[in-house]
Parts: C-alpha cells; structure tokens; sequence
C-alpha cells in the first residue's frame, strides 16, 4: 500500500470549528444522511424516534470520519487540485495529525455508539463502509486504476442499506436494490464532474479515467453505466417492492437521466468551458437520487 503523499509543511494559523467541518464534507455528508434516512424511513415496522436519531447521527458522522480520513490520505493532492487546494490541509489551515485523530475519534465513536444503541448489524455495515472508503477507495484504488470509481462506488452505496439495517436489524431485497442503484449512479456522476475537471486529476497524477482514457472513451462509458443504472432504479417497482408512485418517478427521471448521458456520449467539445452536457449530467444527477429516495419514502408512506 502507498504511503500517504505528503505536502509542504507550513505554518498556518491555528484551526478553527469551520475547518474540523470541512474536513467532514459537509455537501458530500447531505447526500449520505438523505439517503440513510430513506432506508430507514422506507423500512417496515416502527422505528423508536431516539433509536431513529441515533442511528442517523451515528451514520453522519461515520461518513464524517471517512472525509475526514480522505483528506488526511490525500493532503498532498489536494495541494495541486484548484478545487481542493483551499482544503484546511493544504492551505496550511490545521496540522495532519489533527485531521488523522479527529478521524479516528469521529469513526470509532459512531461505530461504538451504533452498536450500542442501534444494533450490531448496522454497526458492522458502517465499519466496513468506513473501512472500505479511506483503505480500499482512497489508499488503494484512487491512486492506482481508472476504475477507482467503478469499484470505489460501493462506499457510498451503504447509506440507504445502513439506515434499513438499523431500523430492522436484517437486509433484505430493496435494500440491496438502493444499495446497486447508488453503486451503478456513480460513475457516471462522478466521470461527468471529471470531464470537466480533467485538468485538477491530470495535475495531482490520479489516474481517473479521462485522464488515461481520454474524453471519447469517458463519455461512451457515461451512458453505458447509465443504461444499467435506469434499469436498477425503476426494478423495484415490477418485482412489487414498492408502488407507482415510486415507480413512475423512476422512470421519468431515468428517461431524462439516460438522454442526458446519450447528449454526454455525442459531445465532441474538448474546452472545459463548452462541456455544458457533462455540466447539466452531472447537477442532474445529484438531484436525480435526492428526488428519486424522495419518492420511494412516500410511496412507502402511501402504500404500507
């Protein structure tokens, strides 16, 4: 395993509450608590409303842990990114022995604290999603493949799997679902957001893939992880685990999901400025997974 790339030591000035929350990932954070609360309120039975908050709070700052752990790996790429370089780390802002504790402390607090007073199911889940974020994503695959991605999706799949575990204390079939359709909604997310940024990776040496492939083969890619992702998103409804409500929301913002991804796939433009396709794929999708978990929670709510 590579050693943690290392950055210019300087001063800084001391840090502050702001920069312990940005090591978080504040944004990336809403995205894993939405998804989380979904699973959970989407689950059957009755979910105690203190075991329910526990079990959210503790997911929250698990994926809090895992950012913060990321930036402690990887400080000295961040250090050549435009668009991490203003990170606590590499502005110089707070020493990597403090990011590394506060990650530590945060992860083995929530994993503790979920097996406590949520279950030891739910524990387990959050401790490999952790695990597998910060060793398998970022020390292992992020640095070394093009499909960093691919594989590194399953991080941020256990969300929605973690909060139905934690109110029923089993995994079942819709939960595997969530969990493949997060999986299948990464890559192309995150290759539309690297297109566009192409230059930030090339510089900090990571091999994403329009770095090693080029933009034609990135965009190709885009629609065809886009294709299994449509269809893992509207499955639920024909296998009857959920209703039309759901069901006709997935298939809506499936269709308009995959013709972005083929506006992607066609796109010719090599000037960062004029991918505006890649742009609206990826600000779509983002939207497409909080509406889309939007809908399964009332569907379930109308139907249970």
């Amino acid at each position: 395993m590579a050693s943690a790339p290392s950055i210019p030591v300087t001063a800084g000035l001391p840090a502050e509450w702001r920069d312990f929350l940005a090591l978080t990932k504040p944004r990336v954070m809403t995205l894993v608590v939405f998804t989380a609360l979904c699973g959970l309120l989407a689950a059957p039975g009755h979910v105690n409303p203190v075991i329910g908050f526990t079990a959210i709070l503790c997911i929250a700052l698990g994926a809090g842990a895992s950012g913060a752990l990321n930036q402690w790996y990887e400080a000295g790429i961040d250090a050549k990114m435009k668009r991490t370089a203003g990170r606590p780390l590499p502005a110089g802002r707070m020493e990597r022995e403090s990011a590394l504790h506060f990650g530590v402390g945060l992860a083995a607090f929530s994993v503790i604290a979920m097996g406590l007073f949520v279950n030891l199911l739910s524990a387990a889940i959050l401790t490999v999603s952790i695990l597998f974020y910060v060793i398998v994503y970022t020390m292992w695959l992020k640095p070394r493949t093009p499909q960093n991605i691919v594989i590194g999706g399953a991080a941020g799949a256990f969300p929605p799997l973690l909060g139905w575990a934690a109110a029923t204390g089993r995994v079942e079939l819709l939960p595997v679902l969530l969990f493949a359709l997060i999986f299948l909604w990464t890559p192309p997310h995150f290759w539309a957001l690297s297109l566009f940024v192409r230059t930030d990776y090339a510089a900090a040496g990571i091999p994403m893939l329009p770095v090693v492939a080029g933009n034609k083969a990135t965009r190709t890619q885009v629609l065809i992880y886009s294709v299994p992702l449509a269809l893992c998103a509207v499955a639920p409804w024909p296998l009857g685990l959920t209703g039309a409500i759901y069901g006709v929301t997935a298939a809506l913002l499936s269709a308009w999901f995959l013709l972005l991804a083929a506006r992607v796939a066609t796109n010719r433009e090599q000037i960062q400025e004029l991918m505006k396709p890649e742009r609206q794929l990826f600000r779509f999708s983002i939207l497409y997974l909080f509406v889309l978990f939007g809908a399964l929670v009332i569907d379930r709510m109308v139907f249970a």
